[in-house]
């Protein structure tokens, strides 16, 4: 498993150290014992979690938008994918998971414990209510997501995060361009603009992902995000 987290991450120009690779070793671990009692994920092999979840979520560092001591919201988290494992790569980042599950939060903070990662935070919110709070909104140089909703859902949900000059960060699939077609008056309505569409291929497999990079040219307007469950209902 070492030697795959290694040479995966140099494919990226990420080297990662003795302790890293401990510490995503202990990871796997951890999501597999708690996947028996808790659905975190449907792959559970260890040399598909380090290129289906971990390699994957390092690509976005293949963007280089997200610099050493960015502050960075991970929106709808899950198993910590892309969050945690950033985190672990760049330990400077300063990362926020949030979930709308505690259940799943509390496995991320069990990781965090048992790795020895301290100076992360934790938000049970839903995105819509995250994104109206004070404490979070128009806070983080980067907001990211991956697997989480289409463009115009996606975009109501992570850009209110983002601070003016900040961007808001997607992993997607073959249909980003169709999705981003779609979503270009939702992107403009909440202050953003397309910086950046990257083709990303995952070391090992066949699979090439889609990174698509919104910029916050202005500020999101405050009516926005809509209520809980709105944004998906009746995307923009």
């Amino acid at each position: 498993m070492k030697d795959k987290l290694i040479e995966g991450a140099k494919a990226y120009g990420i080297n990662l150290d003795d302790v890293q690779c401990g510490q995503l070793i202990k990871y796997i671990e951890l999501l597999r014992e708690w996947n028996e009692k808790v659905n975190l994920t449907a792959i559970t092999e260890p040399d598909e979690i380090i290129t289906k979840h971990f390699l994957d979520s390092m690509s976005v560092f293949e963007t280089k938008y997200i610099k050493d001591t960015y502050s960075v919201i991970d929106v709808g988290t899950g198993a910590g994918f892309p969050g945690l494992v950033l985190k672990i790569v760049q330990p400077k980042l300063k990362v926020t998971l949030l979930d709308s599950l505690a259940k799943r939060l509390n496995f991320l903070q069990t990781v965090c414990s048992k790795i020895g990662i301290e100076d992360i935070n934790f938000v049970h919110l839903r995105a819509e209510d995250g994104g109206t709070n004070p404490k979070y909104r128009e806070k983080y140089d980067v907001a990211i997501a991956r697997a989480v909703a289409n463009m115009s859902v996606l975009s109501e949900y992570l850009l209110p995060f983002v601070k003016e000059g900040g961007y808001f960060i997607a992993q997607k699939g073959p249909l980003a361009d169709e999705e981003l077609e779609k979503a270009g008056n939702a992107i403009t309505l909440l202050g953003g603009k397309i910086e950046k569409v990257a083709d990303v291929q995952i070391p090992y497999t066949d699979l090439m992902h889609r990174i698509v990079v919104v910029k916050k040219i202005k500020s999101t307007p405050k009516i926005y995000p809509r209520k809980a469950g709105i944004p998906s209902k009746k995307p923009l």
